[in-house]
């Protein structure tokens, strides 16, 4: 297949498949449903939360990281801001019981900032309780590290931030993120979800292809592990796009960009010389087996 075609069936086969976003909707529904019959009376599936994190974004591959707030009445703050001890982890282990209800038997826990619901397929929930802050789009969430504290956060402009440059770029922003992804983890790449994100969406708003079709994503993936390698080591976070709020690093990514960045040299070389399984079985080592052969 050529360039086009193979970055095209590249890309289709990193989306999930309609019977796993199936499988998301659903419990979305369930867990907020619980959610707002607990704290609310209210039965709804669809009230008062909202998908964030990657999924939200819409650059993620996996499923055993969904991520969820879901919004709480600001009575509850009020509770557990004046609580005796730890209110973050007392508001945790109150909404992990309610959860409960609904997943006796499922793994469920509650620690730092969520509730991570575990299922037998692998699909995964971290579920974060919030209370909507007076912009009326931002949230406070808790934090139960070090005794407990308060934190603010803001999804929304994060999301709309990605949205409003992935239609400038053709829909390449998030493909380009998603393929970083396939990266990550076929390389056991040290970098986040929400870091490869901002450092996508800094790299291409200037890039000359940045509108361009797939025929052009060799180059595309070349040049953004060009750089990736070449951001100083000594950097230790940057800005996300819409929210600002920093993003740290979580190791140095630069040394598996910079072989990332040989491979797709190689790879590229191939292509002109029209070894095509050369050249995709260099891809496939900088993405692994979705890449096609």
């Amino acid at each position: 297949m050529s360039v086009s075609e193979n970055f095209s069936t590249f890309c289709n086969n990193l989306k999930m498949s309609k019977e796993t976003i199936g499988k998301i909707q659903s419990r979305y529904k369930r867990i907020t449903k619980r959610i707002n019959l607990e704290y609310r009376n209210l039965d709804s599936e669809n009230s008062y939360s909202l998908y964030v994190g990657s999924y939200g974004r819409g650059t993620e591959i996996w499923t055993s990281d969904i991520d969820l707030i879901v919004q709480l009445p600001y009575k509850m703050y009020e509770k557990y801001s004046n609580y005796n001890g730890n209110g973050q982890s007392a508001l945790l282990q109150d909404v992990k019981k309610a959860l409960q209800k609904t997943y006796p038997t499922s793994h469920v826990k509650g620690d730092g900032q969520v509730i991570g619901i575990r299922f037998d397929d692998g699909i995964s929930f971290e579920i974060v309780p919030a209370f909507i802050n007076t912009d009326g789009k931002s949230y406070t969430y808790p934090n139960t590290n070090n005794g407990g504290s308060w934190h603010p956060t803001n999804p929304r402009d994060e999301m709309q931030a990605m949205k409003n440059r992935n239609v400038v770029t053709n829909k390449n922003l998030k493909r380009l993120c998603a393929m970083a992804r396939a990266w990550k983890g076929n390389c056991n790449v040290p970098i986040s979800g929400i870091l490869i994100d901002t450092l996508a969406y800094k790299f291409i708003n200037d890039y000359s292809y940045k509108d361009k079709s797939f025929l052009y994503y060799d180059y595309l993936s070349r040049d953004f592990f060009k750089y990736l390698k070449d951001i100083d080591k000594e950097i230790e976070y940057w800005l996300a796009p819409g929210s600002a709020r920093r993003v740290f690093k979580s190791g140095n990514f630069q040394y598996k960009a910079a072989s990332a960045y040989r491979l797709s040299l190689e790879a590229i070389e191939y292509q002109e010389k029209k070894y095509w399984y050369s050249a995709s079985g260099k891809w496939r080592d900088i993405f692994g087996t979705r890449y096609p052969e």
